[in-house]
């Protein structure tokens, strides 16, 4: 059995799970911890495996993330949750619908994809691949530190209507994230390809887009909506990748709308 990752929790009610993204940590998701308990919800915010105080895994993989986040749902003690992931959260979120339907009622996914990077060009994904990662990690190989990183990456991001405090919290997040780890789950994140299973999310989906996002284009989550079978996808104006910490007013009202319908009737079994 892995240890189990750390979270931080707020108040009671039906569990909504975040899942943060590869800058993140719980941290990241604190507007949303704050608004979801005052509300009526149990808010649950974890530390990756590796990020914050939850210990490493080897190997670090989708399957093995997966797996975390499966643990974390049993020890919650409740049948199933609400999924919430952001970015490569959200494809950790997706793996986790994959394996284990029966341990999410509804899911919202914002500023994701359902694959890395696919290559249309006919280069191939591998060496696109490893060239991403090698950007990414060029400044840490060249002695900056991740606070370094943090304070060019994260202004990068966000768009024009974004809220300074949400941004200088994104960067506190992502100078806290271990370099070891950042450059694990870089690894991690360019192996994802869950576009197949895209047709098989039976739940009630939210898909959040931000106009501004250039790492996951309002364009790619709209794709990814129209092959979700309940699906339906939100945009928020003149917002960035971070759009919870950018825009929490307008991100939460749309989380708490989306969680107050009352769940659908099942849809007919395909398989």
């Amino acid at each position: 059995m892995m240890p189990l990752p750390q979270f931080t929790t707020l108040g009671s009610g039906p569990t909504v799970l975040m899942l943060h993204g590869i800058g993140g940590g719980h941290l990241a998701f604190a507007p949303q911890v704050e608004t979801l308990a005052q509300a009526g919800y149990r808010a649950v915010a974890w530390d990756m495996p590796g990020y914050g105080r939850s210990a490493p895994i080897e190997p670090y993989t989708f399957k093995a993330l997966a797996q975390s986040c499966i643990d974390l749902i049993d020890a919650l003690r409740c049948e199933s949750v609400v999924l919430l992931g952001h970015s490569m959260g959200g494809m950790v979120a997706q793996e986790v619908i994959a394996r284990r339907p029966d341990k999410v009622k509804k899911l919202i996914l914002c500023g994701t994809s359902a694959a890395f990077g696919k290559r249309t060009d006919g280069r191939s994904a591998e060496a696109w691949a490893q060239q991403f990662i090698g950007q990414r990690t060029a400044p840490l190989d060249a002695g900056k530190t991740m606070a370094d990183m943090a304070a060019t990456l994260v202004p990068q991001m966000v768009g024009p209507g974004a809220l300074p405090e949400g941004a200088r919290l994104a960067e506190h997040c992502m100078a806290g994230v271990p370099a070891a780890t950042y450059r694990r789950a870089l690894e991690c994140l360019v192996t994802f390809d869950r576009q197949a299973a895209l047709a098989d999310i039976r739940v009630p989906t939210l898909l959040l887009g931000g106009e501004f996002d250039r790492v996951a284009a309002p364009a790619v989550m709209k794709q990814m909506a129209a092959a979700i079978p309940r699906a339906r996808y939100a945009e928020l104006a003149g917002i960035g990748h971070l759009m919870n910490l950018e825009a929490p007013d307008a991100f939460d009202a749309l989380l708490l709308a989306f969680l107050r319908e009352p769940a659908p009737k099942p849809l007919p079994d395909t398989h």
